[in-house]
């Protein structure tokens, strides 16, 4: 196993994710314990120290399901992390309750990780908002050793993370993000990385493999990378992409079964990045994969001034790219409840007027029609 230098800490350089844990009768509710348990004891026996769950995981049961099958090691033998659901508005006044009930259900006296979940344009105003209380207590916590390190995930724009630094950045000692070779340009990783590079901030990564896609490469594009490394398997390629980054610390992915958990134990027994030849074949892979369910813009805004609705087409074009290329997910949905009614995709009148200027030639209306449908469904 890799290590990672974190602080005074030795962190592997590969975490396990408790987001997807092996179920039974695919009720994502009733989590396998013994396979679970089983899971672990590879983990840990192959070097695996860094364990993450949350609130809303596996409805509420991850970290029963977690902190049961941790509570076999010594407390000193690994590290946990959870999240404070923000993801849900309901509860930001909840801070206190939510903390206690997740040391109890985790079996535990304290976080060694912990973090504010989600930072997306849905929370952000709540989550700098005093009168909650949340970043107060949770500094509190942290004066008093129940929360060892404290930092925050974020699925929300670059825009919306700036903020969240601007207002907590001196106190964050770690940001966990969506980061693939995908993402690296189609959600502005790349960007994300340099801001927080800015603020000393080292990167955790979640959702490696982007759900699995990445892991499943058609055989056109298994066979370019085949070519390059014969002996590398096709999921390992996403990792040593991440591996080549060198903000990157911390590595997290969900794994559901023993044979996922040995093939990436596997890769992270060697630290491969990949050279600029090898980057480049990745990246051009990335890029035909965005073309063909991505619609070009590239956010000249001549549209915006010709929309008699005033809609902010160039972000409603990125999510709904976002929302075609996943095939629905809840990035899209979430970014869009912080925007008002009047200038939702199904404002749009079909006029058409933005599209006599759009030099991509996109038939916008036609777009966001189907963005207010697939919303609906």
């Amino acid at each position: 196993m890799i290590y990672k230098d974190f602080k005074a800490l030795k962190l592997s350089a590969l975490g396990m994710g408790a987001m997807r844990l092996p179920v039974i009768n695919g009720d994502d509710g009733n989590i396998d314990q013994a396979a679970v348990e089983q899971m672990v004891a590879q983990a840990m026996q192959r070097g695996i120290n860094y364990y993450d769950t949350a609130w809303g995981y596996h409805n509420g049961q991850s970290e029963i399901a977690l902190g049961k099958a941790l509570s076999a090691y010594p407390r000193d033998s690994f590290y946990l992390a959870d999240k404070f659901p923000g993801y849900d508005l309901s509860n930001m006044d909840k801070v206190e309750e939510i903390f206690e009930a997740q040391l109890k259900k985790c079996g535990v006296d304290h976080f060694d990780f912990y973090l504010f979940h989600n930072v997306c344009e849905m929370n952000i105003d709540a989550y700098l908002d005093e009168k909650y209380g949340i970043y107060d207590y949770l500094m509190k916590q942290k004066a008093n050793g129940r929360i060892r390190h404290l930092g925050f995930s974020a699925h929300g724009s670059y825009k919306v993370i700036r903020r969240f630094l601007d207002a907590y950045g001196a106190s964050m000692e770690f940001c966990q993000l969506q980061l693939n070779y995908l993402d690296w340009t189609f959600q502005d990783g790349k960007a994300k990385v340099e801001l927080l590079k800015e603020h000393h901030i080292p990167v955790w990564v979640m959702e490696p493999l982007r759900g699995g896609r990445l892991a499943a490469l058609t055989d056109e594009e298994s066979s370019v990378l085949k070519a390059l490394r014969p002996d590398e398997g096709i999921p390992a390629w996403a990792f040593r992409f991440l591996q080549s980054i060198p903000e990157v610390t911390m590595i997290l992915s969900g794994m559901s079964n023993a044979a996922q958990l040995e093939d990436n134990l596997n890769t992270f027994e060697t630290d491969r990045p990949l050279n600029d030849n090898e980057m480049n074949a990745l990246m051009s892979i990335a890029g035909d994969m965005l073309k063909v369910k991505v619609l070009p813009c590239t956010a000249c805004h001549y549209c915006v001034s010709h929309c008699p609705q005033q809609l902010d087409i160039p972000a409603l074009l990125a999510l709904y790219n976002e929302h075609s290329f996943t095939g629905g997910g809840f990035i899209a949905p979430m970014a869009l409840s912080a925007i008002p009614q009047d200038r939702q995709p199904s404002a749009c009148i079909g006029c058409r007027s933005c599209e006599a200027v759009c030099p991509q030639q996109i038939k916008i209306s036609e777009a966001m029609a189907d963005f207010s449908a697939r919303l609906k469904a």
